[in-house]
């Protein structure tokens, strides 16, 4: 009996000096303005005013206002997660799927990457412009088609008015997160679900969406988290009468009234721990759909 040749063990590539020193300027921007700036916040939630240990920060986190805007900043989160999740699905379903035009799919998705970074005032801005009492499209409609939309109970600046303006990053987001995955569907399981006489709607029922499924749940789960931190939108819209998490979290630390930096602090531990949760879905979920997809 003869023995197998001895493999000689390949040795791990070593990065180099370069390497280190290009990812140098990511891993010093990192420090500065997210761990250290997390660790501050961590910290100053079991801080007092003197600088002692305390868990009444954390503690104040259970009055009646705060559970308010935190079951408002959860709602207003998860509606326009699964909307963007459904719409954004879809779109990237057509522009992949359905055998639209090549030629769409650049404009869509270069169109989809800046929406997605559009926030905050301007976009607030640009929703009152159009949608607001005397927005553009508001004005057309009642002008041109004689059709109030106000007259109908709609609101720019209510709740869902601020998911209607949500879903504007939150579907091109999920357009960007999405069409990888379904670039990534092998034509061989479609050929072999025809094969075995599978209609188009069983092999999207049996094969597409457990495939997808983890991926579509960490992108909603991004998008959760996505929507939950926003407070320059929100606060620019709306200003102080919906009581978001985030806006209460500005008013404690900022606000002449009801400034209390320890419970601000406490707020934004909170606030860590449920987008870090939610991030953290997000990452195994589609760390495993991308096992399938590879």
């Amino acid at each position: 009996m003869t023995r197998a040749p001895i493999q000689p063990q390949r040795r791990r590539a070593q990065p180099r000096l370069s390497v280190w020193l290009g990812l140098a300027p990511f891993a010093i921007f990192a420090l500065l303005f997210l761990i250290l700036p997390t660790l501050s916040v961590v910290v100053g939630a079991f801080r007092d005013s003197q600088g002692g240990f305390t868990l009444d920060n954390v503690a104040g986190l259970g009055q009646e206002r705060i559970r308010h805007a935190l079951w408002l900043s959860v709602r207003l989160s998860l509606a326009t997660a699964i909307i963007g999740c459904v719409a954004g699905f879809a779109i990237a379903a057509v522009v992949t799927r359905g055998g639209l035009p090549r030629g769409l799919r650049g404009p869509l998705m270069s169109f989809s990457g800046v929406a997605a970074n559009f926030a905050g005032v301007p976009l607030a801005f640009a929703f009152i412009a159009t949608l607001g009492r005397l927005g553009f499209v508001t004005v057309l409609l009642r002008d041109w088609l004689g059709f109030n939309l106000y007259a109908t109970g709609f609101n720019l600046l209510s709740f869902w008015g601020l998911v209607l303006t949500y879903l504007y990053f939150q579907i091109p987001l999920m357009v960007l997160v999405i069409t990888p995955s379904l670039d990534g569907l092998k034509t061989e399981w479609r050929e072999a679900a025809q094969s075995l006489g599978a209609s188009q709607v069983t092999y999207w029922r049996l094969v597409i969406l457990p495939i997808l499924w983890p991926a579509v749940l960490g992108t909603l789960a991004l998008l959760f988290a996505n929507a939950f931190g926003a407070v320059a939108t929100a606060m620019a819209l709306t200003g102080s009468s919906l009581s978001l998490l985030p806006i209460l979290l500005f008013a404690q630390i900022r606000g002449d009234v009801l400034q209390d930096p320890g419970l601000g602090y406490a707020i934004a531990f909170g606030m860590i721990v449920l987008t870090g949760v939610a991030s953290a879905v997000s990452i195994i979920l589609r760390a495993r759909a991308e096992r399938w997809l590879k």
